[in-house]
């Protein structure tokens, strides 16, 4: 590993001054991904900002009803929290899904939305990868690419989102809030992790040298049915196959009010929205499940041995959806 410098910031403001001030800089949160790919020589930062202490370590209960979670919330906290189980179950079952214990009592909420994938070719500096190394090639389209992307990749990448809870805050319709020497802005979850298109180094639509400062929950998704689904090899600390969050409610015998996302399938949380119009005013029967998610996979485009993600996904999906119904009375 690299030499570096080392600060803390005390607020989001220092922070993005001491993130300017030095160029080459990484903020550090729980550490969980950039020290790992520190170590393994993919990050080469020339200064560390420590934001881990900074005053963002609250799940603030909002006037309109709504929920912001600050950036430092550790996972294992965030899933824990009385108003997260009760209000938002998806969140809570997305995040205890995710990783094991240790690490979600590292992990941070703003630090799980930014963390890199997990595909082998990027972790490893010896072989082509246009996310690491731009121009170089993706190894993985050629290689081995069983958990790889089947919707929105390009040829210049094929890698997935590696988060469980992102996938639920897409579905929840979430945004990231962000701070940097411009001022704050706010993203929604579903549109901040980038599709890999022309330019596959880029993971986010965070500026340089932006700060997550947390995220917020809106009001209309609290108290709804909600459930995460997850496919992966072993029953514990692996990542997802394929990944499934479902937010659903249905009003007098017809959906009304739907939000889905699939995980592990995409470069980012993918925002089911075909399916999605699809369900509203629909009864929710398996047939009109199946039928929706049947046109949102349809633009799948799977590679020679990732073909199986697309039937793992549907199936997720329809079941999830089959015991929202049920469990909602319909």
């Amino acid at each position: 590993m690299k030499t570096f410098d080392y600060v803390r910031a005390a607020s989001p403001e220092e922070a993005a001054e001491l993130f300017a001030a030095r160029p080459g800089a990484r903020y550090l949160g729980g550490g969980t991904n950039l020290v790992d790919l520190m170590k393994l020589g993919v990050e080469q930062p020339d200064a560390l900002v420590d934001v881990s202490r900074l005053p963002l370590d609250e799940v603030e209960e909002l006037p309109d009803g709504s929920l912001r979670v600050g950036a430092t919330v550790r996972n294992s906290d965030l899933a824990a929290h009385p108003a997260v189980r009760e209000r938002y179950p998806v969140l809570s079952q997305a995040l205890l899904a995710g990783a094991s214990g240790q690490l979600r009592n590292a992990a941070t909420t703003g630090g799980n939305l930014l963390q890199r994938t997990r595909c082998p070719y990027f972790q490893d500096i010896s072989k082509p990868c246009n996310k690491r190394a731009p121009g170089s090639g993706c190894g993985a389209r050629e290689g081995v690419h069983r958990d790889h992307a089947v919707l929105g990749h390009s040829p210049h990448c094929i890698a997935t989102h590696p988060s469980d809870m992102a996938v639920a805050l897409a579905a929840l319709d979430a945004r990231v809030e962000l701070y940097g020497t411009e001022g704050a802005r706010s993203v929604p979850v579903a549109d901040f992790v980038r599709l890999p298109g022309e330019h596959p180094e880029r993971d986010t639509e965070i500026a340089p040298g932006e700060l997550v400062t947390g995220v917020l929950l809106p009001a209309a998704g609290a108290g709804l049915p909600s459930a995460y689904r997850k496919a992966r090899d072993r029953a514990s600390y692996a990542f997802a196959l394929a990944s499934v969050a479902v937010v659903l409610r249905v009003t007098d015998g017809v959906v009304d009010q739907a939000g889905i996302a699939f995980g592990a399938l995409a470069h980012r949380p993918w925002r089911a929205r075909r399916a999605e119009q699809a369900l509203l005013g629909a009864a929710p029967t398996q047939a009109a499940f199946e039928h929706a998610v049947d046109l949102e996979l349809s633009a799948a485009e799977p590679l020679r041995d990732n073909a199986y993600k697309v039937p793992l996904a549907r199936s997720l999906a329809v079941d999830v959806l089959t015991r929202l119904a049920r469990a909602a009375g319909a």
